[in-house]
């Protein structure tokens, strides 16, 4: 076959990663054997790096560290540093953006990354240089080390890598922004490099057609082996490309050409040239292919694949099967691990579900899921976390988060790596839903309502929205206070609404303009929807109804199936 001429040898990979990530791995173990004593080492290297920050000084770093033993350590740490949410760093980081140094920890960051917050305003997650040392830098080689420990061949053919954009902009120093993953792998070892088979510019590409058409012209030639992509929703919209889009291909494959039917610019286009080469005999194999099976999936195009990871917790498992018998029989398809902007909290080392957190390379707290309202309740330390139980995480890290809390619900899990529990993401904490990564706020969706209602003059009664994970969409429900509004009138509504909304939430903005999530569907309620909607579900669930305060979006399938018999 054609595309075998695309096998490398792994020996070199395997022996370069074998030894930078073998050594980290044997960190990682070494680390876990006594996660109390390491997470105290760890939060003290934190404060020790940041003493001399703004953030440092006002929080009395210094005098912490002055602690003699362990437990005063701990106390004092948590009486000075309070649990906070981003908006609480942000005026320290719009220091920084500005040029300041020695705000949240010494020196000046080397880049933002950038994710969705609760405000129309992105998080922007700054990047101190000991964390693109250690997390993007240790940990990944642990991570590319890792796949040869479950698949020895797995650097045999070619990667194919769904990233983010590298360079989004700058602030105003000068400083980038942008896909930490894009960065890290355009800044990844040569060897490595070269196995990847779209380069970086790829991923610049703002029109996300002909990008995922791009990385999948390019991929579907080769021998692949590796396919790496967060969010299984990616890979789903790549096979929805594949099937638009398969002919095309084959003749770009044939002729050593990238199509003009699709919009790519000429600088990509021109720095793609060199690798593009006329290639008859593959573009053959695959027009058997399709003749063969009619629809063509990785399992035919990419026989040899040995690893595909992306997320497969929380959320995420509802594109899992859409996914089913499309791969090849024995490729591991691998959790991605718990992972975020503002922490890549650990890695999963083996064929489970289960995220190994690193206890030298952050400082973790865990409230009790059920008290996370209740600001008397308690904080666990890592190795008080029980397996079967359910959790919210607080980090602190040495990119100047301290005790920042990441609105999710992890679930702890056994068996232990050495002493130290794992985890596995479960949920974002109610007022955040999140279908294919976007993280939509319900204060999004509020405000998203009530400028719809200022710029239409529209009225509503009530409204709500449910997250539906078989349609990859949000379902939106409307009583409007005019009874005479048609369908038509409130699609209308519910296209501002989401216009509005992706103004406010870059993330939602991408996954909509992406086609990973899909346009909401919009229903009219009947009249007195929340009187009828409140008395059928205390009617059905038998609680207190002055403890009824239901989301006003969420991901509840009880609540929606409710909410859908009030539809006219």
């Amino acid at each position: 076959m054609k595309v075998n001429q695309d096998k490398h040898c792994p020996i070199v990979p395997n022996l370069l990663l074998g030894l930078a990530g073998g050594i980290e791995y044997l960190k990682v173990k070494k680390s876990s054997r006594n996660p109390k004593k390491e997470q105290v080492k760890t939060l003290r290297a934190i404060l020790n790096y940041a003493k001399d920050s703004v953030y440092g000084k006002e929080h009395g770093f210094a005098d912490i560290l002055k602690a003699k033993s362990d437990s005063e350590f701990l106390k004092l740490y948590k009486k000075s540093v309070k649990p906070s949410e981003y908006e609480s760093f942000r005026p320290y980081v719009n220091r920084m953006k500005s040029g300041e140094s020695d705000v949240l920890f010494q020196g000046r960051p080397v880049l933002y990354a950038t994710t969705s917050g609760s405000s129309g305003e992105p998080k922007w997650i700054p990047i101190s240089k000991a964390y693109l040392g250690n997390i993007y830098g240790k940990m990944n080689k642990c991570w590319l080390f890792n796949f040869i420990h479950q698949k020895h061949g797995v650097y045999s053919g070619s990667i194919v890598s769904v990233v983010g954009k590298q360079i989004e902009g700058y602030t105003p120093d000068g400083t980038i922004y942008g896909s930490v993953s894009g960065f890290t792998q355009k800044n990844c070892p040569g060897f490595v490099k070269r196995l990847y088979s779209a380069p970086s510019c790829v991923f610049n590409n703002d029109d996300y057609t002909g990008r995922n058409y791009t990385i999948m012209r390019l991929g579907i030639e080769r021998n692949v082996t590796l396919v790496v992509a967060a969010n299984p929703s990616t890979m789903v919209e790549m096979q929805h490309n594949v099937d638009v889009w398969f002919d095309e291909y084959v003749k770009d494959i044939e002729n050593g050409t990238l199509s003009d039917k699709v919009n790519v610019s000429e600088e990509i286009r021109k720095e793609l040239a060199p690798m593009l080469k006329p290639n008859p005999e593959r573009a053959q194999e695959l027009r058997e292919l399709k003749a063969k099976y009619g629809q063509v999936l990785p399992r035919h195009f990419w026989p040899n694949l040995q690893i595909l990871t992306t997320w497969k917790c929380g959320n995420t498992k509802i594109y899992l099967d859409k996914l089913e018998g499309a791969y090849p029989e024995g490729m591991l398809h691998q959790e991605f691990a718990y992972f975020s902007s503002e922490c890549r909290a650990g890695l999963v080392l083996d064929d489970s579900n289960e995220t190994v957190l690193f206890p030298h390379f952050h400082y973790y707290e865990f409230k009790k899921a059920e008290e996370f309202d209740d600001p008397e309740a308690p904080f666990y330390e890592l190795h008080e976390l029980v397996p079967g139980h359910q959790y919210c995480p607080f980090v602190t890290t040495f990119s100047g988060l301290y005790r920042y809390n990441m609105n999710d619900v992890v679930e702890a899990s056994a068996p232990l790596f050495g002493k130290t529990p794992r985890i596995h993401m479960v949920q974002k904490v109610n007022g955040i839903v999140t279908i294919t990564g976007e993280k939509l706020y319900e204060g999004q969706f509020v405000n998203g309502v009530k400028e719809a209602e200022a710029q239409t003059g529209l009225k509503l009664n009530y409204f709500c929205g449910y997250a539906n994970l078989q349609e990859s969409r949000y379902d939106w429900y409307f009583e409007f206070e005019d009874k005479s509004v048609t369908q038509q009138q409130a699609q209308e509504f519910g296209d501002k609404v989401d216009s509005i909304i992706k103004g406010l939430n870059m993330e939602y903005a991408s996954k909509r303009d992406s086609f990973r999530l899909k346009a909401s569907a919009i229903y009219r309620l009947q009249e007195n929807s929340f009187d009828n909607f409140k008395r059928a579900i205390l009617e059905q669930t038998k609680q207190d109804a002055s403890r009824f305060k239901p989301n006003v979006l969420s991901q509840n399938e009880t609540n929606h199936g409710v909410i859908s018999r009030f539809v006219l």
